[in-house]
């Protein structure tokens, strides 16, 4: 029995990240998928940043924005300015869906992913993928971020959207 009681705390102890995070942003409150890793947010425009990791071992970022209630240049600027963080972005894919009363737009593209800052020098990164997700929520739009290799962010998506639809109450 003594054996167990230790196994159980090695367990518990052994991977923080192991469990859901609870967290909110704009009054919407999330749980994050077991498998993300919370990291303190690289810049003051991020409200969370986590690490997505997947069977394969690669991970991916995911980044939720909140900059208020005020004007975010409208969903369809938004969608468009990432997709053109991409050389050539294939299999682009937007659609907006209704979660109770709330409006959510999801976008998905893959190739070769242009990274860095808006107007800095940019790093390609072929076979990178995106999901972005615009929540039109009461206190403004939240939007969630995942980029990285495209494996990564193929195996989040599924957990991403039931956790989105979880935060809305349903």
């Amino acid at each position: 029995m003594k054996y167990f009681y230790y196994f159980s705390l090695f367990l518990l102890f052994a991977n923080p990240f192991a469990f859901a995070e609870k967290f909110t942003v704009a009054g919407i409150n999330f749980n994050s998928p077991e498998n993300w890793e919370s990291s303190k947010p690289s810049s003051n425009m991020r409200a969370a940043q986590f690490a997505a990791s997947s069977p394969s071992g690669k991970k991916a970022e995911v980044v939720f924005y909140y900059f208020g209630s005020g004007n975010t240049g409208g969903i369809q600027a938004n969608v468009d300015r990432w997709m053109k963080q991409f050389e050539k972005p294939m299999g682009k894919d937007v659609r907006t869906v209704t979660v109770g009363k709330t409006k959510v737009t999801y976008a998905q593209a893959h190739g070769t992913f242009l990274s860095g800052r808006p107007f800095g020098p940019k790093t390609p990164k072929p076979g990178y993928g995106l999901l972005a997700v615009i929540i039109e929520g009461e206190e403004g739009a939240v939007f969630i971020k995942m980029t990285g290799p495209k494996s990564a962010v193929d195996q989040n998506i599924e957990a991403t959207k039931k956790m989105v639809v979880g935060s809305l109450g349903n």
